[in-house]
This record gives C-alpha cells, sequence and structure tokens, in this order.
C-alpha cells in the first residue's frame, strides 16, 4: 500500500465529517411538539385507527432520532433501541454544513408527510417552516442542506418501514365475526367491522413477538348469575347506572375514540378525536418542555414514547383477537337490560384485554425511566376536542386514571383493565430494561438493577 493510499483513506472520511458539520446557528431552535401538533392533527383528520396511529408515531420520531443520535453521542443509536434496524441515513454524502436539529424537526414532518394518508396536507407546515427560518436570516445553502438530510432521513426510515408487514395485511384473510355466545360482535350504533384483526402479523420493534407478553386468559363467559363473569358485567353495569361527576368527567377526558358516532332519529354526526396513542405522545412532549430537557432528549423521549406505543398495540392486539371476548354491551342487552347503554362508545373490536390499561401503563414505565418519577404536571391535550384539562402526580397516576376510566365508560370488565394494566407495565419495564437503561443488554444484572430502580410492578 502506498503512502497516497494511506493518506487518503485517513484523511478522505474526515473531511467528510468536517463538511457535514453543525453549521453556525442563525436560527431560533424549534419546539418538536409543534411538527407533533402538526402529525396529529393530520392523523385527527384522517381517522387513523389506534394500532396504526402508534406505528406511525412511531416511524416518525425513528426518522428524527436517527439524526439526532449521530450528532449527539450521549442518545443511544436507533440499532440499540430497535431490533434489526439497519437502515443506512447516507449523512456520509452530505459535504456542506447543515443544522441537524432543524433537519430532525424537518424529517418528522417528512416521514409523515410520505407515510399519512392525508400527509401531503404537511407540505404547508413544511413550507411555513422553511419560511420562519428564511426570515430569521438562516443561510439558504445551510437550510437546503439540512432539508436533505431530512429527507434521507425520511427516506430510510420508510424503507425500513416497508418490511414489518403492515403491505400485507390487506391480502390476508378477511375477518368474520362469530355469532357464538362469549364472542364479540359489531355494537351499535355503527355496527362498525373490526379493526385490525391481524395486528399481531406486524414486527415489533423491541420485544420478540406479538405473544411475549400474553396475560392469564380471562374468566370463562358464562350466563348464570352466580358466575364470576356474570358478576364482572354487573359491576360495569351498575357503575353505569350511577357515575359521579368525576367518574364522567375521567371517561371523558380519557375517550380518545378515533371516530365516534352519535345518531338523532335517521341523523348520524361523526366526532373525531386523538388516539390513545396521540394523547400519551402529547403527555410525552408537555413534560419534557416542563422539565426543559432540550430538543436532542425531547426527540428522543418522543421517539422511545412511539416506540412503546406500537410494540403495546401489536401486544393487546394479539391478546384481543385470540381471546374474541365479548363488549359489556353486548352481553348486558342481551342478559341484563335490553335499553343498557355505555357512557362511552363501544370501540369496534373485542374487549380483552384494555388497550388503554395496557399503552398507558407501558408509556408510564418508559416515561417515569427517562422523565422521572412523581412530576406534576396539567395535561391539556383533550382541549380541543372539549374535554378540558385534568392535573396528575405521575405518569403512573395518571395511567392507573386511563385504565379505569374505560371501567367508568362501561366498555370494559374489570379484570381486562387488572390484566392490561399488568400487561403493560411489563413491557414498559421491559423496554426501559431492554433497550433505554444505558449498557442494559451487555449484562442481566444490570437490566435487574435497572427494573429494581423502577420499583415493583405491582
Amino acid at each position: 500500500m502506498t503512502f497516497r493510499t494511506v493518506w487518503l483513506a485517513l484523511v478522505l472520511p474526515l473531511l467528510a465529517h468536517r463538511g457535514a458539520a453543525q453549521a453556525p446557528r442563525h436560527a431560533a431552535l424549534p419546539d418538536p411538539s409543534k411538527a407533533l401538533d402538526a402529525i396529529n392533527m393530520t392523523m385527527v383528520h384522517d381517522v387513523i385507527s389506534p394500532p396504526s396511529a402508534a406505528r406511525y408515531y412511531a416511524y416518525c420520531m425513528l426518522g428524527a432520532h436517527s439524526i439526532v443520535a449521530a450528532h449527539n453521542k450521549t442518545l443511544p443509536a436507533p440499532k440499540q433501541l430497535v431490533r434489526n434496524f439497519t437502515a443506512d441515513l447516507r449523512l456520509d454524502t452530505v459535504r456542506s454544513p447543515y443544522d441537524y436539529q432543524l433537519a430532525a424537526y424537518y424529517a418528522m414532518l417528512e416521514t409523515a408527510r410520505l407515510l399519512l394518508p392525508s400527509g401531503e396536507n404537511l407540505a404547508e407546515e413544511q413550507a411555513a417552516f422553511v419560511q420562519s427560518l428564511t426570515k430569521q436570516g438562516l443561510s439558504p445553502a445551510v437550510l437546503s442542506q439540512s432539508i436533505r438530510v431530512a429527507k434521507l432521513a425520511a427516506a430510510a426510515v420508510i424503507k425500513f418501514s416497508k418490511t414489518d408487514n403492515y403491505g400485507k395485511l390487506s391480502a390476508l384473510k378477511r375477518y368474520t365475526p362469530m355469532r357464538a355466545e362469549g364472542n364479540w360482535y359489531p355494537t351499535p350504533p355503527a355496527y362498525m367491522e373490526a379493526v385490525e384483526p391481524n395486528w399481531k402479523t406486524i414486527r415489533p420493534l423491541v420485544i420478540d413477538s406479538a405473544s411475549q407478553f400474553r396475560t392469564a386468559l380471562p374468566c370463562a363467559f358464562s350466563k348464570d348469575t352466580a358466575s364470576v363473569f356474570y358478576r364482572q358485567a354487573q359491576a360495569v353495569y351498575r357503575v353505569g347506572k350511577q357515575l359521579s361527576p368525576e367518574q364522567v368527567q375521567i371517561a371523558q377526558f380519557w375517550d380518545c375514540n378515533p371516530f365516534a358516532i352519535n345518531t338523532a332519529g335517521h341523523m348520524s354526526i361523526g366526532f373525531k378525536k386523538i388516539s390513545p396513542g396521540g394523547h400519551w405522545m402529547n403527555i410525552a412532549a408537555l413534560v419534557a418542555r416542563q422539565r426543559k430537557v432540550g430538543f436532542d432528549k425531547t426527540v428522543y423521549v418522543l421517539c422511545a414514547e412511539g416506540i412503546t406505543l406500537m410494540d403495546s398495540f401489536i401486544s393487546t392486539w394479539e391478546m384481543k383477537y385470540a381471546t374474541n371476548r365479548i363488549r359489556p354491551e353486548t352481553y348486558i342487552n342481551k342478559y341484563m337490560d335490553v335499553k343498557w347503554q355505555p357512557f362511552l362508545q363501544t370501540p369496534p373490536f373485542p374487549e380483552y384485554t384494555s388497550g388503554h390499561a395496557v399503552v398507558s401503563n407501558a408509556s408510564a414505565e418508559v416515561l417515569t425511566y427517562l422523565l422521572g418519577d412523581k412530576i406534576a404536571y396539567v395535561d391539556d391535550t383533550e382541549i380541543p376536542f372539549g374535554s378540558g384539562q385534568r392535573a396528575f402526580s405521575s405518569f403512573r397516576q395518571a395511567a392507573a386514571e386511563a385504565s379505569v376510566s374505560r371501567f367508568y365508560g362501561g366498555i370494559h370488565y374489570m379484570d381486562s383493565i387488572e390484566q392490561g394494566n399488568e400487561q403493560g407495565r411489563k413491557i414498559g419495564r421491559y423496554i426501559v430494561a431492554r433497550v433505554l437503561a444505558p449498557n442494559s443488554r451487555a449484562k442481566t444484572g444490570k437490566s435487574q438493577a435497572v427494573l429494581r430502580k423502577l420499583g415493583p410492578s405491582r
């Protein structure tokens, strides 16, 4: 090997790295929650189902975090967070200076623009962002390169997303509800078909499989008035007939039904709301802002939360269709009171386990690890959807309230909530110990130490 060859091998990578260095900041650092707001409202417009929304959040934030982690080595690399993550952002091809944080912000919008059904609506948000940077005097060359980096990240993550089996769902066998006693069947007023019955085939990002965190089976279906099942349905029936003002407020606040239908005579009116995952993404963003953790860690927190949501929905959806359990509304109308109605509209999928319980508790474990325990905050997520705001002393308190809200709403039995709580905690603690805690993958002992720090699973 000649001296020239050795020199080129050593120097050229350094020059390439220098060319892609952080450009001098001449513009205000954007708030990631603003991009998240735009993505949220696009999903609300598109009536994205809860499991699909979780998938979109995960990939939108993974692209942004990939950029941030390439420059901030205190944060875990994407390949540490996501199993088999092989996406190459090709940052070595970017020779001119760019602003990695502006690129990460733009990447959130760009990934959502390319993934969401009405994603093109986000082009206006992107244009407004670019215009604001131009007005602040950001170099056109730096702006151009930052956008280029954002598009590289979005393209890489979208390419990776196409290998998770989502594209194969439409080709799978169509789901047909069974009228057998004890099985789920579409509920009023719209009698909508089952949501994503084959979601268990989606590749998880961290957990090993959709069935890894299966819970105990629900109690056996029975019409016997002395049975455990009947008593569970009776508890839902009774609480629904005597809800206190506080219980009503809790049920409304955590409704998070992407598309509810109200009927009056022959007229039906649809109401769109944020999904359960969107609600927890917003909680993550507002507490990160409250804690002033900075742009880089905020993106990381949102990425970790998105990953948690995606895997949690895969897990609970597998359990739902494996058990195919009847909803309280169907059971009560048939065996107790034909005129009874739940306070909340029953979602169009099987009952066990409670998705709110699983997703909320998994999120609480991950956010507690990343942002801290016993953090007081005011959750204003539901203000645009007419449900005001609520104050919480910790993520775990919020998760407990989100879980029981489904009992007050009349759409879940208590055992579904309790088992969902445990399922969610196990998923969240697994994600923390497996990928979020420093060096937790190196030794089992370190993983156990992280779990001890989090406290008992309860």
